[in-house]
């Protein structure tokens, strides 16, 4: 059987659920919760919907809701309301005894997929060729669990949207030269920040497997991997520009994954944590138009009625794979539990994890 089919055999939702009403299923799910106890935990990510991030233990960004998993050392079940690296990380983290379960094996991240270890690996012969032992590679925590070893395995490390320029300046005073995967929007607007030229930085495209740049290779000293969020990616200058027109009292905030020509544009930008941060401490009356996620942008604009808060993007829609998790895929995953099947459970092999965990301390242990 092919695994096409395998994962659409797997993922098709018993039919009692089509025919129970929304209050039936949320009831179950906290009858569930209940019964559980501390045993159970959800964490949620901001990206979520909203009828999933109600059950939500705890809500935040991919690795915050991984250490909040390592640090409950009460629960047994973890059912992780996010995407597959982020169960990935969370597995990771916490004890052997402890299960983590994804409601839906097909919340992937089409970023993450953007980088293969086979894609990496093979580029990782070539830049050795081309500079030496002169690069230390690092990665967004976006990314699967494979990437995240082969950085530990060569001295490098994980960043995320809020540690990244801190990151960087240690990789600089590591290595001549760094790979950045898989995000090349991330990479190109923190080296910026930093004060390294675009002209400095080169594109490593994983499908023609070749280096992008027209200008001396000795003079580069990022290489970005050719990599996006398809979400962030869909922001761009002509949006910004018209709503300066339209609009020239609106704040414009978007996150670092934007490309960098929206990045300047934009009045602020930085992680989700910093977005949801800066609205809520915002003066009332403020107008703000984000550049993030959809489902995020809308409990914003829900939580924060005193500001006027709408998508830079008036046509985006949410995050397709984040939104596979719905009501039905939480209350069939918990029903499961309940009979004492684990749905989906994420394990990552031990050799992974130990070389993995050395990308992710070099990070954490950051002062």
């Amino acid at each position: 059987m092919k695994l096409l089919d395998q994962l659409n055999q797997v993922e098709r939702i018993p039919e009692k659920y089509a025919s129970m009403t929304k209050e039936e299923k949320e009831s179950r799910i906290l009858e569930i919760k209940e019964k559980f106890g501390k045993r159970l935990y959800i964490p949620g990510h901001h990206y979520q919907r909203d009828e999933v991030i109600q059950f939500a233990d705890s809500t935040g960004d991919s690795l915050q809701l991984a250490q909040l998993s390592q640090d409950n050392t009460d629960a047994e079940f973890i059912v992780f309301c996010g995407v597959h690296f982020m169960a990935e990380t969370a597995d990771m983290l916490t004890k052997d005894n402890q299960h983590v379960i994804l409601p839906d094996l097909k919340a992937g991240c089409s970023m993450a997929d953007m980088a293969t270890i086979e894609q990496t690996e093979r580029a990782w012969v070539v830049l050795q060729e081309l500079y030496g032992d002169s690069i230390l590679p690092l990665t967004y925590v976006n990314s699967t669990a494979a990437i995240k070893a082969f950085c530990g395995r060569y001295g490098g490390a994980t960043v995320t949207s809020s540690n990244a320029m801190k990151m960087v300046e240690w990789a600089f005073t590591q290595k001549e030269r760094l790979l950045f995967l898989p995000d090349q929007h991330l990479g190109r607007n923190t080296a910026f920040d930093l004060g390294v030229k675009l002209e400095e930085m080169a594109v490593w495209d994983p499908i023609a497997h070749k280096l992008e740049t027209d200008k001396p290779i000795e003079d580069i000293k990022v290489i970005l991997w050719k990599g996006h969020c398809s979400v962030h990616e869909k922001f761009t200058v002509e949006q910004i520009n018209q709503l300066r027109e339209e609009e020239p009292d609106t704040k414009v905030i978007v996150h670092p994954e934007c490309p960098h020509e929206v990045v300047e544009r934009a009045d602020l930008n930085g992680s989700t944590h910093y977005i949801i941060e800066t609205i809520k401490k915002s003066v009332p009356g403020t107008v703000w138009a984000v550049g993030t996620e959809m489902n995020l942008v809308k409990r914003l604009a829900t939580q924060y009625p005193e500001q006027t808060i709408k998508s830079l993007n008036p046509n985006m829609c949410p995050c397709l794979t984040m939104n596979r998790i719905d009501l039905d895929h939480l209350v069939w995953s918990l029903e499961l539990l309940e009979e004492g099947t684990l749905h989906h459970p994420i394990r990552v092999d031990e050799k992974t994890t130990k070389e993995a965990r050395l990308a992710l301390e070099r990070m954490l242990n950051r002062p």
